[in-house]
C-alpha cells in the first residue's frame, strides 16, 4: 500500500500577510507545495491530502486538480472550530484552530493507510521524502513512528525568530522527547539560542530538530484523540493554546505507547514565515532548478 503525504495548509500566516501556502515561488509560479508534492509522488506516495479551511476549498481545487490530474490521487480534510466530531459538547469562541495535532485529527475518517505530515510552506528536500518513503513501507507500525531530524542552523530565518521542536535523541536514533521553543533565532555571532521565560538559552548549531515532518500509522488517530480531549478542557479559557503534534509525541513517548525514530537528513530546509524570506526561497528554487534538481516548468 503506497502511503498517503498529509499537507497542512488550514493556518492563515498571520506574520506573512496573505495566502502563502499558495503564494507563487518557482519560475512559472509554482508554490512550495508544488515541489513537496512533486518529490512525493517521485518517492512512491500514492496520494496527496490537503488540511485546509473549507472556505478554501475552491482555491485549492482550482489550483491544484489541474495539475495532478491523473499524477496522483487527491484528497481535502477540513479542519473546522466544530469540537462535537471529538465528542465534545461545547462551543469555543477561538481566532484559529487547534493547531497541528488537531488538524492532523481532521483526516481520521478519510486517512487509512501510513502517512507522512508536513507544513505546506516549508521546502524539505527530495532526500527527505525518500527517506520518509522507506521508513513508512519497511518499518513504521502502530508503536514506532518517525520524523526527519533537520540540523537547526540549517532551518533558521534571517529576518526573526521562529518556532521549533527540538529533539533529544538517544543512542539508538530514537527521540527521548521534544520540546517546542517559540523563539529561536541565530545570534550575532552565528550561533543559535532561543529565549523563554527565563531568559536566552545556547544550542549546539547540529541540534536536530523538527520541521513538522511525521510519519505514522492510521492508529495515532484513536491514540490522540483523547489527549485532544483533555488538552481543550484545561484551555477551553486560553483562545491561543494549540494542540501541536509534538504535545501528542512527547506524550507517546512518555507513556511508552509509541517511540519516534529520528531520521536525519543534510537537507537545508527553507520556508516562509515573514514576507522578507519569499526572495530568498525565490533564489533557492532557482537554484534547484538551474542545477537540474528540478525542472523548470513543473509539471509540463
Amino acid at each position: 500500500m503506497k502511503p498517503t503525504l498529509l499537507i497542512l495548509a488550514a493556518g492563515m500566516a498571520s506574520r506573512y500577510g496573505s495566502m502563502k501556502q499558495v503564494d507563487g515561488f518557482g519560475p512559472n509560479g509554482e508554490t512550495i507545495i508544488d515541489y513537496s508534492i512533486y518529490d512525493a509522488i517521485n518517492a512512491g506516495f500514492g496520494k496527496i491530502s490537503f488540511i485546509i479551511r473549507e472556505e478554501f476549498a475552491d482555491q485549492f481545487k482550482s489550483i491544484f486538480e489541474p495539475k495532478l490530474k491523473g499524477r496522483v490521487e487527491t484528497d481535502y480534510v477540513f479542519q473546522s472550530y466544530d469540537l462535537k466530531p471529538f465528542g465534545i459538547d461545547k462551543t469555543i469562541e477561538r481566532a484559529k484552530p487547534w493547531g497541528t495535532q488537531h488538524a492532523v485529527l481532521s483526516a481520521r475518517n478519510q486517512v487509512h493507510e501510513p502517512f507522512c505530515v508536513i507544513n505546506a510552506d516549508d521546502y524539505y528536500g527530495r532526500e527527505a521524502f525518500e527517506k520518509m518513503a522507506k521508513f513508512l513501507t519497511t518499518e513504521v507500525s502502530d508503536s514506532l513512528y518517525s520524523i526527519i531530524g533537520y540540523q537547526i542552523d540549517k532551518t533558521l530565518s534571517d529576518y526573526g525568530s521562529v518556532s521549533r521542536g527540538v529533539c533529544k535523541v538517544d543512542d539508538d536514533g530514537n527521540m527521548v522527547e521534544i520540546n517546542e521553543r517559540t523563539e529561536v533565532y541565530f545570534k550575532e555571532d552565528g550561533t543559535v539560542a532561543y529565549k523563554d521565560a527565563t531568559g536566552e538559552h545556547s544550542l549546539s548549531n547540529d541540534t536536530r530538530v523538527s520541521m513538522n515532518f511525521w510519519g505514522f500509522t492510521p492508529a495515532i488517530f484513536k491514540q490522540s484523540e483523547p489527549m485532544f480531549k483533555r488538552f481543550v478542557e484545561a484551555n477551553e479559557n486560553n483562545p491561543k493554546a494549540e494542540f501541536f503534534i509534538p504535545l501528542a509525541a512527547d506524550e507517546l513517548i512518555k507513556s511508552g505507547t509509541a517511540a519516534f525514530k529520528v531520521i536525519p537528513t543534510s537537507s537545508k530546509w527553507f520556508g516562509v514565515t515573514y514576507k522578507e524570506d519569499k526572495p530568498i526561497v525565490q533564489a533557492s528554487i532557482s537554484k534547484l532548478v538551474n542545477s537540474g534538481v528540478y525542472p523548470e516548468n513543473l509539471w509540463t
